[in-house]
């Protein structure tokens, strides 16, 4: 009964969304008041109706009722409760109901937080989100539907994907949709002024901190999964490029390109069509990550589904999307003519280098994942683009946007002098200077990588510094803490980028990998460590059998730890799953996997040391961080005075 009530709700909120795709929009291009603001209760009640459909999928999910065919595919009995909570979105349909509650969620907090906005803009807004949502949920219905029933209901379920079963791979799918669809606000936005003809600073505030929570949900969602396949698939890297990592990070590119363009709107009125632009392509690149993940059109460890007709549906509604979007942006682009006149030496001048350099580097990283399906579809060629190609053609685009970064934020807007800009940063290039040298001392011999990520890194967190000191002029500390908090936020995140290039630099070069058969007893040494395997034994998990070693990490003769690595496999579907072990700390890990038993007695052990690792997702932290600190923004979470602003560049309809 609870799942019929769920499939009930599911139909009940398509149909609201249809009304408020339809009724508001009308009301805004006739200016009646009562159909525009009907939008506001119309988002509220899907949101609450998707939720409710969503909530009841999750009681058969806990319950294990395997009357539902999606409950049977992807639970057990014997299944810990998180990973039957997770279970819900841990699987093609589940996951779609996910992401149209988030899209459900996100107007629901328009309606709720947007009394600010001008009626008729408001309206708009909510009828585009209301449209998307109503492609999803037609999408859910009638190809991907929960809710359905078995005739003969078994008595156990097939259980989860093992490699589901993780706490990173728990959190990450939610925090990962909630940057997918909430770039869904932006997009709204975007169409929503086209039609209504305002693209204007106000608008810009308005649009910037929805672009900025996606962000930083993007943020926590891709270091997530990093972090995931960092330790769960024992391979010991954190990114491989694979096409659905890809397909989250360059919408991530573009988000970050749009945060920045949209300053240029607010501050100067200029970037208006590029902003726009930017603003449709970033939830385009989402709509294309959702492709990739459900089509089967990319072989990946991510993939939820290989189904065709899907991805065919889901193409369909890019398509509509994204191609009436960028219709709509061509027969009104040419009107949205810009105000503000700056040199190329300008803040402005920066930010749109920056812009260019970031959705430069997303293209490349577009190219490189579909390259191997556009081979294959017009020369019948199996091609394969691996990391050679995504970091050569890609990591000088990101030590140019390392390098502008700091500069950019302190030149002056409309126009500046080079030299008298670069001022405030002298003490910022002594210490990355002094950074490089050190790091070229300890690392004679090695690969150039440790120097050069070191150096950006030490160059964004000091320009950082920098920046906030700059900002107190002669107050010094007394005006520190009295700066914005959208400055703080700025500084945060740009010096968080910095301690992912350090991380990212120093662990691919200073690295140490050993690969060995040893026996019960054996001690070997990796890098100054001593790795003693002191023994084997099967173990009895929940839902899985493992086989876990046991092995001591000694330094100079000091035991530093114990880490028990695994080698499990869950029965239920027959998989093995690698857990690998790690000793983390500020500076360094020790990382230990176990492998299969070899003819001899031995086991195949590998280990690596790396160095810095922790800091790639440190300073991932840091900038979701700083786009945390600057939404707390009064400045930024409303649009304090900028409706008053009159600035109108398209007629109005």
């Amino acid at each position: 009964m609870i799942a019929e009530i769920g499939h009930f709700a599911l139909i009940l909120a398509f149909a609201v969304s249809i009304y408020q795709t339809v009724v508001p929009m009308v009301g805004a291009s006739r200016d009646w008041q009562g159909w525009m603001t009907s939008a506001n209760p119309a988002a509220l009640a899907q949101f609450l109706l998707c939720g409710l459909s969503f909530a009841a999928l999750t009681v058969a999910f806990v319950t294990s009722d395997f009357s539902l065919k999606l409950v049977y595919e992807n639970s057990h009995t014997a299944k810990p409760m998180i990973y039957k909570i997770s279970g819900v979105w841990g699987n093609h349909e589940g996951s779609m109901l996910l992401w149209v509650l988030i899209l459900a969620l996100f107007g629901a907090a328009a309606a709720v937080f947007g009394d600010n906005l001008p009626p008729r803009l408001r309206a708009r807004v909510l009828s585009v989100q209301a449209a998307i949502g109503a492609a999803f949920y037609a999408f859910i219905i009638f190809t991907s539907n929960p809710f359905l029933r078995l005739g003969n209901p078994p008595f156990d379920g097939r259980d989860l994907n093992p490699l589901l079963q993780d706490p990173g791979l728990a959190f990450h799918p939610p925090f990962l949709y909630l940057g997918y669809v909430g770039l869904s606000m932006a997009f709204s936005f975007a169409v929503a002024a086209l039609i209504e003809g305002r693209v204007d600073a106000a608008w810009a505030r308005w649009v910037r901190p929805w672009t900025l929570a996606a962000w930083m949900f993007l943020t926590v969602g891709i270091a997530l999964g990093s972090w995931w396949a960092y330790y769960e698939l024992g391979w010991g890297g954190f990114w491989f490029w694979d096409p659905v990592e890809n397909a989250s990070f360059m919408p991530w590119l573009l988000a970050a390109a749009l945060l920045h363009s949209a300053i240029v709107v607010e501050k100067r009125e200029a970037l208006k069509s590029w902003t726009i632009l930017l603003a449709i392509m970033a939830f385009g690149f989402s709509l294309i990550g959702t492709f990739i993940v459900r089509s089967g059109v990319i072989t990946s460890v991510h993939s939820f589904a290989s189904d065709p007709e899907r991805g065919l549906f889901i193409l369909a509604i890019l398509l509509a999307f994204v191609g009436g979007a960028l219709t709509l942006y061509a027969a009104r682009a040419s009107e949205m003519t810009a105000k503000g006149v700056f040199a190329p030496v300008s803040r402005e001048g920066a930010l749109v280098l920056n812009n260019v350099l970031l959705a430069v580097s997303a293209f490349v990283v577009f190219i490189g994942t579909m390259w191997p399906l556009f081979a294959e579809m017009m020369w019948d060629r199996k091609l394969s683009v691996g990391a050679p190609f995504f970091n050569k053609a890609f990591t000088p685009f990101m030590i140019a946007l390392a390098l502008v970064l700091p500069i950019g934020s302190l030149v002056p807007w409309k126009r500046a002098k080079f030299l008298r800009a670069l001022r405030p940063l002298r003490a910022a290039l002594i210490f990355t200077v002094a950074t490089m040298l050190l790091v070229f001392a300890v690392s004679t011999g090695r690969s150039a990588i440790a120097v050069i990520g070191a150096g950006l890194g030490a160059w964004l967190v000091a320009g950082a510094v920098a920046e906030l000191w700059h900002r107190t002029g002669s107050s010094g500390l007394s005006r520190l803490f009295r700066l914005p908090r959208a400055d703080w936020g700025k500084a945060v995140a740009h010096a968080g980028l910095g301690v992912t290039f350090i991380g990212v630099g120093l662990l691919t070069a200073w690295q140490s990998e050993d690969i060995r058969v040893a026996h019960i007893g054996d001690s070997f040494e990796v890098s100054g460590y001593t790795i003693t395997l002191q023994s084997v034994d099967e173990v009895r998990g929940p839902n899985y059998y493992s086989t876990m070693a046991a092995m001591k990490i000694s330094r100079d003769g000091r035991e530093i730890a114990v880490l028990n690595p695994e080698k499990r496999v869950y029965p239920v579907q027959a998989m093995p799953t690698t857990e690998a072990a790690i000793d983390g700390g500020f500076l360094r890990d020790v990382y230990v996997v176990i492998g299969d038993a070899q003819p001899d007695g031995g086991w195949a052990v590998r280990t690596y040391i790396k160095p810095f690792a922790n800091w790639i997702w440190l300073g991932s932290i840091l900038m979701a961080l700083g786009g945390l600190i600057s939404l707390s923004d009064r400045r930024y979470r409303v649009a304090a005075g900028a409706r008053q602003k009159k600035i109108a560049t398209v007629p109005a309809q």
